[in-house]
């Protein structure tokens, strides 16, 4: 598991994605990066590009907390993108 993943540092934004019927909260970079990594890149390559970014905001905003901006800025495009806000 990488530093990004447990990494407790507030998004600007707390995101509440229904996926499956199920409403799951990611307020934080950890939160994010595991959402993002948990599932296949088959199901993020119509985005992958947006994807790619996303979780590499998420890698450094977890290393620092000046990049949350970018990361949650990143993150919202995604999910806009991909329908899932």
């Amino acid at each position: 598991m990488s530093d990004a993943a447990t990494c407790e540092t507030p998004l600007l934004t707390r995101f509440k994605i229904r996926l499956d019927g199920t409403t799951v909260p990611i307020a934080t970079v950890g939160q994010a990066y595991q959402f993002l990594t948990r599932l296949s890149s088959v199901e993020w390559m119509e985005f992958r590009s947006s994807h790619e970014d996303a979780v590499n905001w998420l890698a450094r905003a977890a290393g620092n907390a000046m990049l949350t901006v970018p990361a949650t800025n990143a993150v919202r495009a995604l999910f806009v993108s991909a329908k899932l806000l």
